[in-house]
């Protein structure tokens, strides 16, 4: 298997791209972090190793590194996106609860058929789904936070 690095690096030479140093160093950080992140976190990650990188170019670099199949934008409703990097993992989708906030992840082979019955029914070759599940966790439905977020 290729590394995070030569799939971009083949991903920007193909499309006429320049592959920077800046690029690099995000995509590098990106993949030592093993759990979501927002740009802010992002930043805040690289400023502390002494890379000097603005957030326009994180934003910026973003979009290229979920076109080419290494990040995924993560969308728990709280107002902005999350990243997480998904080269190497298996599939897997998201449970958040809607008390505490947290948020856990889980594979459910189930889906694989979904996304195969799809296919024959409707003709449509599935390249990805997306489902996050939303509800109370075992602590916040004990502690009664689902009447009280209503």
């Amino acid at each position: 298997m290729k590394s995070e690095l030569e799939v971009f690096r083949e991903y920007v030479r193909q499309r006429g791209l320049r592959w920077t140093q800046e690029r690099k160093l995000i995509l590098q950080k990106i993949f030592e972090i093993h759990e979501h992140f927002d740009v802010d976190s992002l930043h805040w990650l690289l400023k502390q190793n002494g890379v000097k990188v603005s957030k326009a170019s994180i934003y910026r670099a973003l979009p290229l590194f979920i076109d080419c199949g290494l990040v995924r934008e993560v969308d728990f409703s709280d107002g902005h996106w999350h990243y997480e990097h998904i080269y190497g993992h298996k599939h897997h989708n998201h449970m958040k609860c809607l008390g505490c906030g947290e948020v856990r992840e889980f594979e459910e082979p189930i889906l694989a058929q979904v996304d195969q019955r799809l296919t024959q029914e409707y003709g449509y070759s599935v390249v990805f789904h997306q489902l996050e599940v939303r509800g109370y966790c075992p602590a916040c439905q004990k502690a009664g936070e689902e009447t009280r977020a209503r």
